[in-house]
């Protein structure tokens, strides 16, 4: 029987997990994503039009499509209009999904409706259907509101918040509490993963599953959300958003990263996360998880995300305890 694996997050790391992980056979999948992006196209429609985001869940849907079934309108899905007129700058995707939303009469529907026709592998739920908007609170007690505006701030985060009373999708809800394994995805920590564990019947969800809990960390620092992080300081802030001894086991990346390509992250205040203590309440798994593109950017490589996931599965199936496994 197939294993249930809900992978929580958003962003593009998410994405690319998912690529991998999609095609795993004795895996389940289902993604649960933030609906809190407030930038760019996605932004724009939102205000106009007073809906969730789409862009994350968009990402999401591409990424989890069957690849023997692409087609042309898996492109037109991320095809982005030039220029800055009425239509420069938004996302075809976008607009398509806004229109199914009218067509279909719901959020939901324009999921499944896109679903049907990429032929997703897997399930996708956002983790709310409200039209929510982040804040944080920074250290020195600035407020910063928007999900955009939180990395620009260039200020040190306490922690992320909504003001309203948010609802979970129950559907998600669902999904969390019948699941055999959760993993917090890989993504910018404060504006992608926390969105999601803020919801109070997410982590409740969560935190009374008892199946393992996995985080697959960054590779390396953002600025303006974890500069200076150390793989500890995201296991702290992933608790303190959600539950004391919410991860079981932490997956670390291992490959070698060249010089000059630490060089030009250094010039955006980006540094490889590593481990800075002894002693974890929790596993960790060291793996060789990223690739590089053409422009000497730093990607997790889908494969390799994915044949983690299954060492984990295969290592649930003994009945170990992660935590234990991994030191």
């Amino acid at each position: 029987m197939k294993k249930k694996v809900v992978v929580i997050g958003g962003g593009t790391g998410l994405s690319s997990m998912l690529e991998g992980m999609k095609k795993i056979p004795d895996a389940d999948i289902c993604a649960i994503v933030t609906v809190a992006d407030s930038g760019g196209s996605t932004g724009r429609l939102r205000q106009t039009y007073k809906v969730p985001a789409m862009g994350d869940i968009r990402h999401v849907l591409t990424a989890m499509a069957n690849e023997e079934d692409e087609s042309l309108f898996a492109d037109l899905m991320n095809y982005r209009f030039s220029g800055a007129g009425d239509i420069g700058g938004h996302n075809l995707g976008n607009l398509i999904f806004l229109a199914l939303i009218d067509i279909t009469g719901s959020y939901m529907g324009a999921i499944d409706a896109i679903r049907h026709v990429l032929n997703v592998k897997g399930s996708i739920y956002p983790s709310t259907l409200d039209n929510v908007t982040l804040y944080a609170m920074m250290q020195d007690g600035t407020l910063v509101r928007g999900e955009d505006s939180i990395p620009k701030a260039r200020n040190s985060i306490d922690h992320v918040f909504y003001q309203q009373k948010v609802h979970p999708d129950a559907d998600a809800v669902k999904k969390i509490e019948e699941a055999d394994l959760i993993i917090y995805g890989i993504g910018s920590l404060y504006t992608s993963i926390m969105p999601n564990l803020i919801i109070p019947a997410i982590s409740h969800a969560i935190h009374d599953n008892p199946c393992p809990k996995v985080y697959f960390c960054n590779a390396m620092t953002q600025q303006g959300e974890t500069d200076q992080y150390s793989v500890e300081d995201h296991i702290r802030a992933i608790e303190k958003h959600s539950y004391k001894n919410s991860v079981d086991l932490v997956v670390v990346n291992q490959s070698y990263i060249p010089l000059p390509i630490i060089e030009d992250y250094k010039k955006e205040n980006s540094f490889p996360v590593t481990l800075k203590e002894e002693e974890h309440d929790y596993g960790i798994m060291r793996r060789l998880l990223v690739q590089f593109d053409a422009e000497g950017h730093i990607r997790h490589n889908p494969a390799a995300v994915a044949a983690s996931v299954e060492e984990i599965l295969q290592k649930m199936e003994t009945g170990c305890d992660l935590r234990v496994l991994f030191q």
